[in-house]
C-alpha cells in the first residue's frame, strides 16, 4: 500500500510570518511631527520664491520657523515616542531640500559664490550615493551624523540665515560673512572627505557601521 501523504500544517497568519513587516507598515503614519516635518517641506518651495521675488524679510523668518519647527518635530518624536519611519525619511530628506534649495537660490540672485555652492551640492550628492551604495551591499547602513558633519551643518545655516537677515533685516555686511563663507567651505570639505573614508572602510570590509 502507498502511505497517505501526512498533511502539511497550515501556513501561519501573514501577520505571524512577518512581523517587523507589519510593524514598519503600521509605522508610516501621518502624525504630529510628520506633519510639522512635511509643513517644513512645503515652506522650501515658499522660502525660495520670496528670495526670488526679493522680499528677503519674509524669506528670513520663514527660514527661522523651519529651523524652529526642526527642533519641535525632534522633541515631539523623542519626548512622546512618536518616532516613525515615515519621520526618518521625512526629516533629513526636508533638512537637506531647504539648506540646498536656498544655497542655490541665493548662488542664482548673485548673493553666494558659485565655488561655495557647487560644495554644498556636491557634499550632499556623495553622502546620497555613498548611502545607496551601503545599501547595495546590503551592510548595516544605521548610520548616526559624524560630529564634522553637524558641525557644517550648524556652520551653513549660519550662513544662509545671516545672508538673508542682511538682506531683509538691515543687518550690516562685513568680516561675518568672508569668515562664515570660508567656515562652511571647510566643514563642508571635512565632512565630505570625513564620509568617504568611512565608507570606503565599511565597503572594504576593515570597519562595520553601527
Amino acid at each position: 500500500m502507498v502511505p497517505e501523504p501526512t498533511p502539511r500544517p497550515e501556513s501561519p497568519p501573514s501577520r505571524a510570518v512577518c512581523p517587523a513587516l507589519t510593524s514598519r507598515r503600521l509605522d508610516f503614519n501621518l502624525n504630529l511631527p510628520n506633519l510639522i516635518t512635511l509643513a517644513r517641506l512645503i515652506s522650501v518651495p515658499v522660502a525660495i520664491w520670496l528670495i526670488v521675488d526679493e522680499r528677503y524679510a519674509v524669506a528670513f523668518w520663514v527660514f527661522v520657523g523651519a529651523g524652529i519647527s526642526d527642533a519641535i518635530d525632534g522633541y515631539i518624536a523623542k519626548r512622546f515616542d512618536r518616532q516613525t519611519s515615515l519621520g526618518a525619511v521625512l526629516d533629513p530628506a526636508a533638512d537637506k531640500a531647504l539648506l540646498t534649495g536656498l544655497y542655490v537660490t541665493l548662488f542664482l540672485t548673485n548673493h553666494l559664490p558659485g565655488w561655495l555652492v557647487s560644495l554644498v551640492v556636491l557634499r550632499d550628492v556623495l553622502i546620497v550615493l555613498g548611502y545607496l551604495a551601503l545599501r547595495a551591499r546590503a551592510t548595516p547602513h544605521n548610520l548616526g551624523p559624524l560630529f564634522v558633519s553637524k558641525i557644517n551643518t550648524l556652520v551653513q545655516i549660519a550662513l544662509v540665515g545671516f545672508v538673508l537677515a542682511r538682506l531683509g533685516v538691515g543687518v550690516e555686511a562685513g568680516w561675518e560673512t568672508q569668515l562664515l563663507i570660508a567656515a562652511a567651505a571647510i566643514t563642508t570639505v571635512l565632512s565630505g572627505l570625513s564620509y568617504l573614508v568611512r565608507w570606503g572602510r565599511i565597503l572594504a570590509g576593515s570597519e562595520r557601521a553601527p
